[in-house]
């Protein structure tokens, strides 16, 4: 995307229809190239799962609602992709988004029958449909509630703990399909589609109505995100830009102290942790992602400081789905790695109460050297599944070289 001077966008903005009303993106997302800035708010959203998911605390789903983000930052690319015919698009999304997870399943699913999972026996024939869910991941694949063993390499609730990002591919692949039609509604009536999810939440996510089984919990993961996909498309059509930043920004504000009284009058056992309480993620996010759009500026370049993290912030949007399908398993892996400190002589016997202490802390260390091992060994998936030639490590490095390599040798030279 070309970036183009604050006065100038803002000239547009209010001269020009907008691209809801015209059924058009703007100018600025036709020309193509990646957004940084969108690619950094991706960035920060894996590492704050991954953080999370190692250290358990609640209050990081209020500090920066990952899912919400997520699920925003995919409804503004899938908007801009529906330029083009519809099932072209949802195939394409769907090239990309399965073979990953058809690896990680090839890894983890075997493990579960070589620990004794018996899924016949427990479940009948209905297991054969859920266990089609790893090849198409419209409900919850299965998996066994203990495998394993008690203080073993892996512990009984691993499976559990490994499929359980899974969701996120789940409601992502609803997302996809019901997209196109989401898109038209939208550009026709913004409001009352970019609200309903929010009202859908209300009823279906408090108890007021209750859908029973796996059906239900798709169609709540699918109301309680649903406004931030469709913010994407806000975004990328201008919407947004259309309506006066400090009345935007008072709205959210709004939402999202509606979204906190909420939560404090059912709270959990886990305390503030939004996932648990759907109604508060849902105006949580929904407020959070509509700010971070309202300001969003239009970089092909990462600015100031920021810039020292352009090989990170590319590897992890080339490497989203691998890590996100992959870090959970990772995060067990590093129990195990600590647990063999202590049967080091000289680590056990020295420093096993600081090994003890810090437990956490080191597992949150461990965590990012398995994930730069599994990218290389994994991670070329995501390249063959969307048709380009596979790389090892995808950080942009290669291309910032040639960029500079170009700069230098067109600069003209001094007499």
């Amino acid at each position: 995307m070309q970036e183009q001077p604050v006065q100038e966008r803002a000239v547009r903005a209010r001269s020009a229809p907008s691209a809801a009303e015209s059924g058009t993106p703007p100018a600025a997302t036709r020309s193509g190239g990646r957004d940084r800035y969108l690619d950094l708010l991706r960035s920060v959203a894996l590492v704050r799962v991954v953080t999370f998911h190692v250290l358990g605390w609640a209050w990081l789903t209020v500090v920066f609602p990952s899912m919400g983000v997520m699920f925003a930052l995919a409804g503004s690319l899938m908007a801009r992709s529906l330029n083009r015919p519809a099932w072209d698009v949802i195939r394409g999304r769907l090239r990309r988004l399965l073979p990953p997870m058809w690896a990680f399943a090839a890894a983890v699913v075997p493990v579960m029958f070589l620990l004794g999972w018996k899924p016949v026996k427990e479940e009948g024939i209905w297991w054969f449909l859920r266990l089609g869910c790893y090849l198409l991941p419209v409900g919850t694949p299965g998996y066994p509630e203990k495998n394993g063993s008690p203080g073993g390499f892996l512990e009984l609730s691993w499976a559990e703990q490994a499929v359980g990002p899974l969701w996120y591919i789940r409601a992502y692949l609803w997302f996809v399909l019901a997209s196109p039609l989401l898109l038209k509604a939208f550009r026709r009536m913004p409001w009352p589609t970019l609200l309903a999810p929010i009202g859908l939440t209300a009823v279906i996510g408090t108890g007021v109505v209750t859908v029973p089984g796996e059906a239900g919990e798709v169609l709540v993961d699918f109301a309680v995100f649903g406004s931030c996909w469709i913010l994407g498309f806000a975004h990328h059509d201008g919407f947004l830009k259309r309506v006066p930043r400090y009345l935007a920004v008072s709205l959210a504000a709004f939402v999202m102290a509606f979204g906190l009284w909420w939560a404090s009058g059912h709270l959990t056992e886990e305390g503030w942790n939004l996932d648990e309480i759907p109604l508060a993620q849902a105006t949580w996010s929904f407020g959070f992602c509509a700010i971070l759009l309202q300001y969003a500026p239009s970089w092909r370049r990462l600015p100031g400081r920021a810039a020292r993290w352009e090989g990170p912030i590319t590897l992890a949007n080339n490497r989203a789905v691998t890590i996100y399908l992959w870090h959970n398993l990772l995060i067990m892996f590093t129990e195990v790695i600590i647990d063999q400190l202590w049967n080091v002589p000289v680590l056990g016997d020295r420093f096993g109460m600081y090994i003890g202490a810090s437990y956490t802390a080191l597992m949150l260390l461990l965590v990012w050297p398995l994930l730069a091992l599994t990218i290389p060994v994994v991670g070329w998936i995501e390249d063959v599944a969307a048709k380009r030639r596979p790389r090892l490590w995808p950080d942009g490095a290669r291309g910032r070289r040639r960029g500079r390599a170009a700069g230098a040798g067109s600069a003209p030279r001094s007499p």
